[in-house]
């Protein structure tokens, strides 16, 4: 699944998903750009890791919430790099509340983020990758944007829009051969489920047919086949990553 010569985007690349994504890409060749919007010391961490393993990367800061600080970057990138041929839409947050008390500013800070920064970033990479005729965008979803989830409905409702957006993309792009998919994880160790108890892992665990919550690096395998040739005739697909939770 060799990505040699490819240049990589991973937003939200500085910890969880996104970092294990990264570091996956670089093992297979590719040279990673890490974004982050507030943690310089643990982008950089990432980088080093990859540089220890004989892998390229670099760290670049902006907001994926902020269009205008988001355009800007990618312009400098692509002067800088000539093109960006896989980007992985992963930076995300949550604001979990039941509706009835929910606020419109956590709406829009969830919705913006996860849903409208997705979108930003691909419309500013996929006029390079149009130019190139070349390209996969993997976009992070949730199981929860298919199944629902009570006190989730910002964040499901935005992962919900992530499923649309990568249906409409992949039938926009497929003639430029753009590939387009996303991917639905179900419960991963990362430090949105690290504030869990343990009885709240277990009981979890229980809902799981596997038994037991995934881990990033099974996410960034992933990512790694979706940005491969390997995965040439498949777009517009949610491959579900959930240990059968969503059956």
């Amino acid at each position: 699944m060799t990505l040699e010569g490819e240049i990589a985007l991973v937003t939200g690349g500085s910890r969880g998903i996104g970092r294990a994504a990264a570091i996956a890409l670089a093992k297979e060749g590719a040279e990673v750009i890490i974004n982050y919007v507030s943690n310089e010391e643990k982008a950089k961490e990432t980088c080093n890791e990859i540089a220890a393993n004989g892998g390229k990367s670099s760290a670049v800061k902006f907001d994926v919430a902020n269009t205008e600080e988001t355009q800007a970057a990618i312009t400098a990138i692509l002067k800088d790099k000539k093109k960006i041929s896989i980007l992985v839409n992963n930076a995300g947050i949550t604001r979990d509340g039941l509706m009835m008390r929910y606020s419109i500013d956590d709406w829009d800070q969830v919705l913006n983020t996860n849903l409208r920064g997705a979108f930003a970033v691909s419309q500013s990479v996929i006029r390079s990758m149009m130019k190139e005729r070349k390209g996969s965008i993997i976009h992070m979803g949730s199981i929860v944007g298919l199944t629902g989830n009570a006190g989730q409905a910002a964040y499901c409702a935005a992962k919900a829009g992530i499923i649309g957006l990568t249906k409409s993309m992949a039938k926009e792009l497929a003639s430029r051969n753009i590939r387009v998919n996303a991917i639905a994880p179900g419960f991963i160790e990362t430090d949105m489920t690290h504030k869990l108890n343990d009885e709240q892992k277990k009981a979890i665990s229980d809902l799981i047919p596997l038994k037991r919550i995934g881990s990033a690096d099974e996410i960034a395998q992933a990512v790694v086949f979706l940005a491969c040739q390997n995965s040439s005739y498949i777009t517009g697909q949610t491959i579900v990553v959930d240990g059968g939770m969503g059956m």
